[in-house]
């Protein structure tokens, strides 16, 4: 009874090791079930393209200068008052001369709202869930740009010594006049500052979402900023129409640019086209149109 005992189990364990072979198989040639695969999610176009070896120096260069010429701008010498006295509003040119108007603390006080506001752009890209994702690159790109901007406006008044509008005007107290500060009216920094930071955001919401009517929007956005910066300057008596001029299109230029020249596919714009040119001398003529 014992060896009938051992042999039951031992054909009973092989009976159900075949059968469960048996069904398997059979499993497998019945069940013809296709295996889906999972669906793989094309990757999200790469909009701008950082060029580290460039974008560093240039970044870094702008934003060092930029604050330390502030500190030498906002602290020049005091004019001695016989040389204040003596300006001849004649001396200014005709495009310029008529924009001579006392100072207007009120208007002054004015055209720093649309100044600060402005500033803070990149916060508006977190709104959006395409450029949120690029947070950090957009954010190095408007402190590109803004560097840019602060370089060139620095620069100017760093080496220059135009006397504001106001200046001239005697109905401007004697004073205020003689201030240092003064002597900061080549060009307009608030104006060029502005333009660079409400059009930089427009290029980008616009690139972002190219099919947008929305886009307009925030050009119209940036003109008016812009325009109300440039008009307050003016009627404050801070700044001659050439020089708010200077600063409408150096910030504009800048703010559009530095994200245009970033993009991904800025070589296949349909509106910009590169053709070699040979005679007297060989080379590529590059056109780019607006």
């Amino acid at each position: 009874m014992k060896k009938v005992y051992v042999v039951i189990p031992a054909f009973l364990f092989v009976f159900a090791s075949v059968c469960a072979q048996n069904d398997s198989a059979s499993l497998r040639s019945v069940d013809t079930t296709p295996i889906l695969q999972p669906e793989i999610k094309a990757k999200p176009r790469e909009v701008y393209k950082l060029n580290l070896g460039a974008d560093i120096p240039v970044t870094a260069t702008g934003t060092i200068w930029s604050l330390y010429a502030f500190t030498k701008i906002y602290n020049k010498d005091a004019s001695n008052e016989e040389t204040i006295l003596a300006l001849n509003k004649s001396d200014v040119n005709r495009f310029d001369r008529w924009a001579i108007k006392p100072y207007s603390k009120r208007i002054d006080d004015i055209s720093y709202i649309p100044f600060y506001a402005s500033m803070p752009m990149p916060v508006f890209f977190l709104f959006d869930n395409k450029m949120r994702k690029d947070f950090a690159k957009l954010s190095f790109l408007y402190l590109e740009a803004m560097s840019v901007t602060g370089l060139l406006y620095t620069g100017s008044t760093y080496f220059t010594n135009r006397y504001r509008p106001y200046v001239y005007s005697e109905e401007t107290d004697l004073d205020y006049r003689t201030r240092g500060g003064g002597k900061n009216s080549f060009y307009a920094g608030h104006v060029a500052l502005v333009a660079t930071s409400t059009f930089f955001m427009a290029q980008v919401y616009a690139d972002y979402h190219p099919e947008s009517k929305i886009k307009w929007v925030f050009y119209g956005i940036a003109t008016a900023a812009t325009g109300a910066t440039a008009y307050l300057r003016h009627a404050g008596g801070l700044h001659f129409p050439s020089d708010i001029l200077l600063g409408v299109v150096q910030g504009t230029v800048t703010g559009l640019l530095v994200p245009r020249i970033h993009r991904t596919k800025w070589i296949k714009n349909p509106n910009l086209s590169i053709m070699p040119f040979m005679g007297q001398s060989n080379g590529l003529a590059v056109r780019y149109k607006l």
